[in-house]
């Protein structure tokens, strides 16, 4: 069974969120899924400043076995990137729940967060596909 950190929510689609002290959530994709996708060979970030929407492609993760879609966990505006990604996209795989996030959000519905995956709802998820 893959890593999933009691104190983050998910989403279906694989998609970590780390609300922070400051009312902002950091993402990034789960340990199950950098599992899946295998070693990573590039990262394609949002653009700092986009507004996005629940749900929304925002990001792209390539690996060595394929690309992959990071979809918006939450509506709001990206308000920071993982610059370190550019040119160390394994760091995903090392650190998926740390070193490796990818974008950093302001929310613009604090409401949203209800609607995500708690940690035993989202290790249901991952063993569907195990």
């Amino acid at each position: 069974m893959s890593n999933i950190p009691a104190n983050l929510r998910y989403t279906k689609s694989h998609e970590w969120v780390e609300r922070l002290d400051d009312g902002t959530h950091k993402i990034g994709i789960t340990d199950h899924a950098q599992d899946l996708l295998g070693d990573m060979v590039y990262i394609e970030v949002p653009e700092i400043g986009r507004q996005v929407k629940a749900g929304e492609e925002c990001a792209v993760v390539e690996s060595v076995k394929a690309a992959s879609d990071v979809y918006c966990p939450l509506s709001g505006e990206i308000i920071d990137v993982n610059t370190a990604l550019d040119s160390h996209p394994e760091t995903v795989n090392k650190d998926p729940y740390g070193e490796g996030w990818i974008f950093q959000l302001r929310p613009s519905d604090a409401d949203e967060w209800n609607n995500l995956l708690d940690a035993e709802a989202y290790a249901g998820v991952a063993a569907e596909e195990d």
